[in-house]
């Protein structure tokens, strides 16, 4: 079975902040519901678009086989159910940084995750955190709920 390092509903607050910078990407500002973990999300909305307002199931996974096992090829052999079939929006990343940020009043975690030049920082409770290592490589997936 797959251990998802991160699995929640999330519900997008903003696209486009700091307004648009690219043609076909938008930085998306969202809320988890269930881990109150704060996210900032590149996406490229041309193929997947996003509104404000609208809900999501995110995960973030170390594979996409449901046996856990490392992925070993872009495509799995066989025809082989993976993790992907049960999402719309799928996206292979490194992490790069983790950082804490103790300019609140609790202290919290950021991660930062690249998928090829899409930006990722997921920020929440350190305790929620611990999966997460630098130099590891992750799948983002989405699901409009």
């Amino acid at each position: 079975m797959v251990e998802l390092y991160f699995d929640d509903v999330i519900k997008v607050d903003q696209v486009d902040a700091d307004g648009k910078k690219f043609d076909k990407v938008s930085r998306i500002e969202a809320k988890s519901e269930e881990d109150e973990m704060q996210i900032q999300l590149d996406v490229n909305t041309e193929i997947y678009p996003i509104q404000v307002g609208q809900k999501f199931r995110m995960a973030l996974a170390p594979t996409l086989n449901l046996d856990g096992s490392t992925v070993t090829s872009h495509f799995p052999e066989g025809g082989q159910k993976s993790l992907a079939d049960k999402f719309e929006y799928v996206m292979h990343g490194l992490l790069y940084k983790i950082a804490e940020d103790t300019s609140g009043t609790k202290a919290q975690v950021m991660v930062y995750i690249s998928f090829g030049g899409l930006q990722m920082m997921l920020k929440g409770d350190p305790s929620k955190m611990g999966k997460f290592k630098v130099d590891q490589r992750l799948f983002l997936l989405l699901r409009k709920v």
